[in-house]
């Protein structure tokens, strides 16, 4: 792995793995910099602080959930994990990925964890 943001970024998509469906319009956020914390990464703490990933969940979470217009994710990026980010992310991380098609409409859930 060519960084720790790489890494961090694996973790969140293997932390989701079994509630991750790509196309879904079902999302929920993950702080990159929190967790790169989390993992000891200070550089990624704090060059991505307030950054966050989205995580498309096969199925609604319980919780608050808020409309959201799709294109709000232009120049944004998936990896094959099915995790998005914004496209300055995606090559600052090393990992290949792909342009990422939202929904017309997304919904954000809240969820604790």
């Amino acid at each position: 792995m060519k960084n720790h943001l790489g890494k961090v970024l694996i973790r969140i998509g293997n932390n989701f793995k079994n509630d991750i469906s790509s196309g879904s319009r079902f999302y929920r956020e993950v702080n990159i910099g929190r967790l790169g914390e989390k993992l000891g990464y200070t550089d990624v703490h704090e060059k991505y602080a307030g950054v966050n990933a989205i995580v498309p969940l096969s199925r609604p979470v319980s919780g608050m959930k808020v409309r959201v217009d799709g294109r709000t994710f232009t120049n944004y990026a998936q990896f094959d994990s099915g995790v998005v980010v914004a496209g300055y992310i995606a090559k600052e991380s090393g990992l290949p990925y792909r342009t990422y098609i939202p929904n017309d409409s997304m919904i954000r859930n809240f969820a604790e964890g």
